[in-house]
């Protein structure tokens, strides 16, 4: 049985388990406890502070996040019933069985106190849900009366088909309030002439976008780019262009919103912030983060951006003039992460890179720890020196610039805290500078200022030691390229030992060799 995988899931698994367990102990109430408050009316009067009505405490972020929260036991649930069946378990499938018809009830009960409106659709789904529900429990309960073996496997496939139609009315339900809730919201950014209301809509809408890619489709399918992208366009709301970016850049990390932006000339109107200096630092770091997402090399949607070659030179300026007046280093990671993915995108983009002077501007943010304070934002500024390496003009910038000495530093990047992100984007960072050293390397020039500043040492110490790259294959795959570079320029500079075993042999056999020099304790 398909589980329905609900995005909050991924918020719950990251506490701690009692943090975990004190949240979700509200909603796993005994299950006899719930059938009795079920059946008593709550006064709305003299009850006003009771925690059972939500909409007294909560947000609408919140009360979704409740309903999310719920949904996703059920869905729990519903798997751990499966796997129980398959099992011939009963026993524990029947009080399972009875808690799921407890929670739904309890999911229903809580959306429909929070929302004022329900439709005609969703009052349907709601009375299939709860009687396929009250179906399943009495056929569970008939299982446990009988103890016929044949007589069971017969039931077992009705139990089955039923458990799959509850998942399946279950998941249809969700879908159903997650499109309202997103239409409730668009509804009142569209409508509402009040800053005050849209800028709560559109921060909701955010919240409702970071649940993953699921929810971005059903907002950008309701129409949410389309929506945002109008706010971006009226300087009556430029206070609220950050917040309306920020919740672009979400969106846009599914097909649905890329094709969404593209219906509306979506580039063309953040070509216009980017290059209007009379927007704020935030404006335009929000934009470049939009620009950032949907030219990521990990989507593999991209293709049909068609006028972002249009307004790409545009574009492109207007980041590296971000980069260069950077106020802090968050500003600058997202105009370089825009511009890195940008030199994956096209290679004219590394060109005109070339002609804005972007190599001297980068590497002299390097320099300043304030704004190129984090391993990320060198992963960004090496992938551009990275991309840039293929056009032969770019050794002389990178000599002039004392670009070599910031290459060799990085080959020494290492994770100060041990975080398993920041590791690997130092492992990016060690990876690409030796990329980017065995391309401008083919220039004897800058090979020549790489020997000097002992790069090949160092490049031995990383195929040898795998702590070093931790235990990484493809920074030491780059290293090895590298050093094999700059070995064909000054050969005297190996061992015999290194030469015999990382540059004369084939690279698969150089690699197979350093792969193997792990400690073994088996």
């Amino acid at each position: 049985l398909p589980s329905l995988s609900l995005p909050s899931s991924m918020h719950l698994i990251q506490v701690d388990s009692v943090q975990r367990w004190m949240e979700d102990l509200k909603l796993m109430t005994d299950c006899e406890c719930m059938c009795i408050l079920q059946s008593k009316p709550i006064s709305l009067e003299k009850d006003e502070q009771n925690e059972l009505i939500l909409s007294s405490q909560y947000s609408t972020c919140d009360n979704l996040q409740v309903l999310l929260k719920r949904a996703w036991i059920i869905s729990t649930e519903l798997t751990r019933i499966a796997q129980k069946l398959e099992k011939n378990r009963w026993q524990r499938v029947h009080s399972m069985t009875v808690r799921v018809n407890c929670h739904v009830h309890s999911m229903i009960n809580e959306y429909n106190t929070i929302t004022r409106s329900s439709s005609e659709e969703m009052n349907q789904l709601e009375k299939l849900l709860i009687d396929k529900c009250s179906e399943f429990t009495a056929f569970t309960e008939r299982c446990l009366q009988t103890e016929d073996e044949e007589i069971l496997k017969s039931m077992k496939s009705c139990v089955n088909k039923t458990l799959t139609t509850v998942a399946q009315y279950f998941g249809q339900l969700i879908e159903l309030v997650l499109t309202q809730e997103a239409q409730n919201l668009l509804r009142q950014i569209e409508l509402s002439g009040s800053l005050c209301i849209m800028e709560s809509a559109i921060s909701s809408l955010f919240s409702l976008a970071q649940e993953g890619a699921h929810l971005c489709r059903i907002i950008a399918k309701e129409g949410g780019v389309v929506a945002l992208f109008r706010i971006c366009r009226q300087d009556c709301f430029r206070c609220l262009y950050p917040q309306t970016l920020r919740t672009l850049a979400s969106i846009c990390c599914v097909e649905e919103g890329m094709h969404q932006l593209e219906k509306v000339d979506g580039i063309l109107c953040l070509a216009d912030i980017l290059t209007d200096t009379s927007h704020s630092e935030a404006t335009h770091a929000e934009a470049a983060a939009v620009i950032a997402q949907i030219t990521s090399p990990h989507l593999t949607f991209t293709q049909h951006l068609s006028s972002f070659l249009e307004n790409m030179e545009e574009i492109v300026t207007a980041l590296v003039k971000l980069c260069q007046e950077a106020s802090s280093g968050e500003v600058f990671l997202l105009a370089s992460a825009a511009l890195a993915n940008i030199t994956f995108f096209d290679t004219m983009a590394c060109e005109i890179l070339l002609q804005l002077n972007a190599m001297k501007i980068l590497l002299a943010a390097c320099s300043d720890k304030h704004i190129v304070d984090t391993p990320y934002s060198r992963d960004q500024v090496v992938t551009i020196l990275a991309n840039m390496s293929v056009l032969d003009q770019c050794a002389s910038e990178i000599i002039q610039e004392n670009g070599v000495q910031l290459l060799m530093e990085m080959l020494f990047e290492k994770s100060s805290s041990g975080n398993p992100a920041e590791a690997a984007a130092c492992e990016r960072v060690q990876q690409k500078s030796a990329v980017t050293l065995a391309r401008l390397s083919r220039d004897p020039e800058v090979a020549d200022a790489a020997v000097k500043l002992s790069c090949i040492p160092r490049l031995i110490k990383l195929c040898r030691s795998p702590t070093e790259r931790n235990n990484s294959d493809s920074v030491l795959v780059a290293c090895l390229a590298a050093l094999r570079r700059l070995a064909v320029m000054s050969p005297d500079r190996l061992e015999d030992s290194d030469f015999q075993q990382l540059v004369k042999p084939r690279l698969v056999d150089s690699f197979l060799l350093c792969t193997n020099m792990e400690e073994s304790f088996v």
